[in-house]
């Protein structure tokens, strides 16, 4: 007896081969019935007797293409219709969206093996893809997600194409990407002022102009990379120069695992990570040998290492023995990465000595993502290409909700059902630019999932341009959240949980309702409400951002408090090396509390450790100090942890680091090394969590602990505090599909507003 049922998929399931995968299952067991894509994912009709029609069910979640990713499968029975040959149909719209675009993906190894097969029709062709593999999300204007519907509308398919595009059994059926030299998107080589450049070939022009030193501007899938060669010392000098990035690391594209090796030290999950479809940076151990020169990541005893990920990365290789280049972000410090052909021209002109551009349009920029393993898990510090817009899978349905993120790091979410959507990496909310960048990201994403907020979440600092923008927006409730709640509750989302936890947030700063800076806190908190259990005690921020940029502003305020007026007496390099008037100005500007707000932040109390034993006085990129501090306490095995006081006078309780500063300048005059007085820093650090941990869960009866904020970023303190806190019995959770920093920020915001009284 035959019958027929409908089947409805949701999650990523278009532009991955998913259809044609079922019209194979289908015709194997000889079933009739139809597959098309839709606005919420793909429904299935399948008829045929019962038998047949239960293992067409039974197989089709088990092996599914390998870019799909099913969220929901939904079946039900439907009348039998005529009895015609299972058919791909048209796709078509409907009233909403409940689909997922893939991100885009390293070319896969059926493309590479025709890359460079002299017999291939595709041989060495640029942007060559397949339903496996090539750009997605950073071409895509809406759904369904049809070629028409992508920037390769523009692009006629041509016979061959067509043919391989209409072929249920090619693996570019409804490759919408799909191209060949006959039909798709071309390279050129542009000089410095955007005219093009006469050549034989334009990648063979750029490897000659980067082996000369040049500086080379080349179009990715999301964005411009400035390349140089990373061997040659003066050209990364030159780019520093030019790119106004004074000291911040550079990271390197190698042509394979092999070069990888060569440079950094790589375990078995490292490479797994470097040859992932998502081809992510991986920060990694650097070997000292290494022929890198020391401009590329000066003072840094890692190195940020990705494969090629693009056809044309893969020619660049092919045609040149670069041990490495250096690819970074198309922009000026500080902007948005570079998109389109003239837009680079116009913001990148005096930095490129040339331009290898083509002419498919990138609809979104997508810079690349940053990740490193820790404590045996993958961290995405930075969360971007390859990675986005796969949503994150929630514990329960939320409304829809726009939640805007901070000022630093800067992403976007929105939630729809049980999934949350997080835009790619926006960046620093500085300028106009990345501004820009930032309600582009708003409106594309509400376009592509077709979402429409309830409700808009935001940070509570007045000033952030995420705020402001969240306050325009007349039509819609708001949804004020306090920095450190939100960044407790988005390692709760990510992690399932419910009711109320332990949470440890560490970072540089976040506006706190008692008007000072926050940034070492500790709550007591669930998605409804949170209490400040804890934080580490107030000092001076003397010149507010000022000191932000010149740590010894901050290592002034702590000794001053720890010791009194007298501490200008103390014999240590740091206090001779003071200027007298400078000092005269920042005591009266604390005295007075001019520009001078209070702070209990982490970060500045890295950043005072870091000045103190003479490691930075002034940085020139955000957490550099802190970073520095970091590399040092892996130099040392020093097993002792300085002293904090865990007090409680009136209100929260307070870790004191009063007896942490004594310890340090006693450390210092006793000529104790940088790296095992930056490992006791760490190590007391965390023996100072794990104390108010330990109250708070007498207090409280709670023992889940949530570790959240920019400072866990440091795998050092990250390490020491979640296994101090697993030893007293602690169940931990962290961070590892979303940053621990403001990158995860926007999902915490979105979960606190889901559960306020505006729902």
């Amino acid at each position: 007896m035959n019958v027929r049922k409908e089947i409805r998929i949701t999650g990523i399931v278009q532009g991955v081969g998913f259809r044609p995968y079922v019209f194979r299952l289908a015709a194997d067991r000889r079933l009739a019935g139809n597959v098309c894509n839709t606005s919420s994912g793909i429904t299935i009709e399948i008829q045929g007797p019962r038998e047949s029609v239960e293992d067409f069910l039974r197989l089709l979640p088990q092996n599914p293409p390998v870019l799909a990713q099913i969220s929901g499968m939904t079946v039900s029975e439907i009348p039998c219709a005529s009895d015609a040959p299972f058919e791909i149909l048209p796709s078509h719209a409907e009233d909403h969206a409940d689909t997922v675009i893939s991100p885009d993906v390293a070319v896969c190894p059926d493309c590479l093996r025709e890359l460079f097969d002299p017999r291939d029709r595709r041989f060495c062709y640029p942007f060559i893809n397949c339903t496996n593999c090539g750009p997605r999300f950073s071409i895509v204007r809406g759904i369904p997600y049809d070629r028409a519907l992508t920037s390769m509308s523009v692009f006629p398919l041509c016979a061959d194409c067509r043919a391989e595009f209409d072929d249920p059994f090619n693996r570019r059926f409804h490759a919408q990407p799909n191209a060949c030299w006959k039909c798709g998107p071309r390279l050129e080589l542009w000089n410095s002022d955007g005219q093009p450049i006469e050549c034989a070939g334009p990648i063979a022009a750029v490897v000659e102009n980067l082996r000369r030193g040049q500086i080379a501007a080349i179009k990715g899938l999301g964005g411009f990379h400035l390349a140089v060669d990373a061997t040659n010392e003066s050209a990364v000098e030159r780019l520093r120069q030019r790119k106004r990035r004074i000291e911040k690391p550079f990271a390197v594209m190698v042509a394979d695992l092999a070069a990888a090796r060569s440079l950094c030290e790589i375990e078995p999950e490292d490479a797994a990570l470097l040859e992932s479809r998502e081809r992510p940076i991986v920060l990694l151990p650097r070997r000292p040998e290494s022929s890198i020169a020391r401009s590329v990541a000066p003072g840094h005893a890692e190195l940020g290492i990705f494969l090629p990920y693009t056809p044309v990365h893969h020619l660049l290789f092919r045609d040149a023995n670069f041990p490495a280049l250096v690819m970074t972000s198309a922009n000026l410090s500080e902007e948005p990465i570079a998109i389109r052909n003239c837009e680079a021209v116009a913001r990148l002109g005096r930095i490129a000595d040339c331009f290898l551009v083509h002419d498919r349009e990138i609809l979104l920029r997508c810079d690349d993502s940053v990740v490193r393993r820790s404590a045996g898990k993958l961290r995405r510090l930075r969360r971007s290409r390859g990675y986005v817009p796969a949503p994150l899978s929630l514990h329960k349905n939320l409304p829809q909700i726009l939640a805007v993120g901070g000022e630093l790091k800067n992403t976007v979410s929105f939630t729809r059902g049980n999934l949350a959507f997080l835009s790619q990496h926006i960046g620093d909310l500085e300028n106009a630019e990345t501004f820009d960048f930032f309600r582009e990201a708003i409106a594309h994403l509400q376009q592509i999932f077709e979402i429409s907020p309830a409700i808009i979440a935001h940070d509570l600092h007045p000033d952030y341009l995420s705020t402001k923008w969240a306050l325009a927006q007349k039509s819609l409730p708001l949804a004020a959240v306090q920095h450190h709640h939100a960044h407790i509750a988005s390692c709760m989302a990510e992690n399932s949980l419910e009711g109320r936890v332990i949470g440890v947030a560490l970072d540089g700063s976040g506006y706190g309702p008692d008007g000072c800076v926050w940034g070492g806190e500790v709550l007591v908190a669930g998605y409804e409400s949170y209490l400040r259990a804890g934080h580490f005690s107030y000092v001076s921020l003397a010149g507010g951002e000022a000191a932000v940029r010149e740590p010894w502003r901050v290592a002034v305020s702590y000794l001053r408090q720890a010791f009194g007026p007298d501490f200008v007496n103390l014999d240590i390099p740091f206090v001779r090396g003071l200027n007298g008037r400078k000092l005269d100005l920042l005591f009266r500007m604390i005295d007075r509390r001019i520009n001078s707000p209070l702070t209990s932040s982490c970060g500045r109390l890295f950043d005072a450790v870091s000045a103190l034993v003479g490691l930075r006085r002034e940085v020139s990129y955000e957490a550099q100090a802190a970073i520095e501090l970091e590399m040092a306490a892996r130099e040392s095995c020093d097993s002792a942890s300085y002293p904090f006081s865990i007090l409680r006078k009136e209100g929260p309780w307070q870790i004191d680091w009063t007896p942490l500063m004594h310890a340090i300048v006693q450390d210092i005059r006793s000529n104790v090394s940088i790296g095992t007085i930056s490992r006791r820093f760490h190590s007391g650090l965390a023996d100072a969590v794990k104390g108010l941990a330990f109250i708070l869960r007498e207090e409280w009866s709670l023992n889940r602990v949530c570790l959240t904020g920019g400072s866990f970023q440091n795998v050092v303190l990250s390490q020491s505090v979640e296994a101090k806190l697993r030893q007293e019995g602690f169940e931990v959770f962290t961070h590892s599909i979303v940053p621990a920093g403001d990158g995860g920020l926007s999902l915490g915001q979105a979960l606190v507003a889901a559960h306020s009284n505006l729902v």
